[in-house]
Order: structure tokens, then sequence, then C-alpha cells
């Protein structure tokens, strides 16, 4: 243990428990599940269809290449097509998924702004223009001094 303040083990221990690195575990366990989810669409129903259109030269978009020359070596494309479409569909799922959270969270606003009580505006009494003013005190006068018949 350290002079110093905590141990190397606590330290570490609250790391690991703050709010972010409990998010981003789930968030890549998540992924990781997800992953595996688009692998299998590509290599269970885009395959295939690759295949029927290709013939059975192209059984799955690893095999996709070209030889170099008569003896030359085989340029395989295939992977990294693949690897370009399971990007887009991450992609274009994780947008959705973003655009609805972000109308969730608008139409949420929305409503809590919906719902709060209006600040009612109370009008403040008008202000009595110097002529009232004077007359008013005009009139004070005039009953403090009955004489006065100003």
């Amino acid at each position: 243990m350290s002079k110093k303040g905590k141990g190397l083990w606590a330290e570490f221990k609250e790391f690991i428990m703050q709010g972010d690195v409990m998010t981003m575990a789930v968030g890549i366990i998540i992924g990781g599940a997800f992953t595996a989810i688009v692998n299998s669409l590509v290599d269970d129903i885009l395959n295939p269809i690759i295949a029927l259109i290709g013939g059975d030269a192209v059984k799955n978009i690893s095999q996709l290449g070209v030889h170099l020359g008569p003896n030359g070596p085989l340029l395989t494309f295939g992977h990294f097509i693949g690897a370009i479409i399971n990007f887009l569909i991450i992609g274009f799922v994780l947008f959705l998924i973003v655009k609805s959270f972000n109308k969730m969270k608008n139409d949420a606003e929305k409503l809590a702004k919906h719902d709060e009580p209006a600040e009612e505006k109370k009008e403040e009494p008008a202000q009595p223009t110097q002529e009232e003013l004077l007359g008013e005190i005009v009139e004070l006068l005039k009953k403090q001094d009955p004489e006065n018949k100003a």
C-alpha cells in the first residue's frame, strides 16, 4: 500500500465501478452479440443470394477474387467486401438506434415542457399617471384644510 493514498487494488476497484466503465462494458458485450447477428445475416442470407447469382463458383463472399495472371497469385477481395457490408449494416442499424433515441429524447423533453405548469404572469397594476397623482394630492389637501378651496 502506498503512503500517499489508496492502494492499487482500491484504485482499480473504484475505477472499474464507475458508471462510464460499466456502460462501456455493456456496450462492448452487446456490440459483440450484434456483430454475430450481422455475420449470420451475411453468411446465411447474403451468401446464398450471391451463390444463386454467381453460380456454384461463388458460394461465399469471401471466395471472391481474381487471379493476377495465368500462374499469378489470387487477389481475394471477398473478405474486404464482406467487411464493408458488415460495416454498412452495423452503421445503418446504429444510425436507426441513435435516431430513434434522439426522437424519444426530444419527445420526452417536449412532453416535460408541456406538462410543466406555465408560470402565470402576474400583471402588475397600471401605474397612475402624473395627473392622477396630482389629483389625489389635491383631494388630500382639501380634506386636511376644508377652508382652502383651491
